[in-house]
């Protein structure tokens, strides 16, 4: 029997790192605070090329600093 392509094709994986822009949407906040983030350090970012990619980690981990802050 042979095998089709759909039997060869690997589930849809998750998202790992996000654009800034998506992320500044999904955090709901300004293009100038994300930017102010990342400079200050406080948003980790990975280049890749041209490219600037906010991991989903570094975003889970400003929010649970920010949670820590109250």
């Amino acid at each position: 029997m042979k095998a089709s392509l759909g039997n060869l094709q690997s589930p849809a994986l998750p998202r790992r790192a996000l654009r800034v822009e998506e992320a500044r949407r999904a955090l709901g906040i300004g293009k100038t605070k994300i930017y102010e983030l990342i400079k200050d350090g406080r948003l980790e970012t990975v280049r890749i090329d041209r490219s600037r990619l906010i991991p989903v980690e570094a975003i889970e981990a400003l929010l649970a600093s920010a949670k820590d802050e109250r």
